[in-house]
């Protein structure tokens, strides 16, 4: 059997099970999925290790919780530079997004995050309060308080005007 067939059988064995496993370990299925297709990306590349491998699925497993990890750490890093200030996304950097829209997720990334939660839950997913404190296990005053906060900082980090630097209230809200 070739290597290339022995991988589409892998796939079609044990990608379910392994985008499930890595959902669970980085809550992201989108990412999950992604680590696992990159997984199998790099057992054609290469498929030497994977075919002499005792347990095909463990390996592949290993691989893609490896891609993750990798992911989460570079994703880390790129948001707390943003943070800092010491990397700005260009709105040319994102081609086929608005530059008001590359502000906006800049904006966004240097708001703590429990404070990005509640604005993301309630401004872009459209939640009520009530449902934005159910959803996060959180009481509605809190809610309403990282709200105003996190408003507040959008508006100074989105104004015109010289950059203001996040206050440690709002980093830890």
């Amino acid at each position: 059997m070739s290597a290339e067939e022995s991988v589409r059988q892998a796939y079609v064995a044990y990608y379910q099970r392994l985008v499930t496993q890595i959902a669970g370990l980085v809550g992201n299925l989108a990412e999950a999925e992604d680590a696992v297709h990159e997984a199998f990306a790099r057992v054609l590349g290469s498929p030497a290790s994977f075919l002499r491998a005792d347990d095909a699925e463990r390996w592949l497993r290993v691989a893609a919780l490896n891609v993750a990890r990798t992911r989460y750490r570079r994703r880390w890093l790129f948001d707390r530079l943003v943070r800092s200030g010491r990397v700005e996304i260009a709105p040319s950097a994102v081609p086929g997004v608005s530059g008001d829209r590359v502000a906006l997720l800049t904006a966004l990334r240097r708001l703590a995050p429990p404070t990005r939660e509640v604005i993301v839950l309630h401004h872009l997913a459209d939640l009520p309060v009530v449902e934005v404190a159910a959803t996060l296990g959180i009481p509605v005053g809190t809610v309403k308080a990282r709200l105003a906060r996190g408003r507040a900082a959008l508006a100074q980090f989105l104004s015109d005007d010289e950059p203001v630097p996040m206050t440690e209230e709002v980093r830890h809200a």
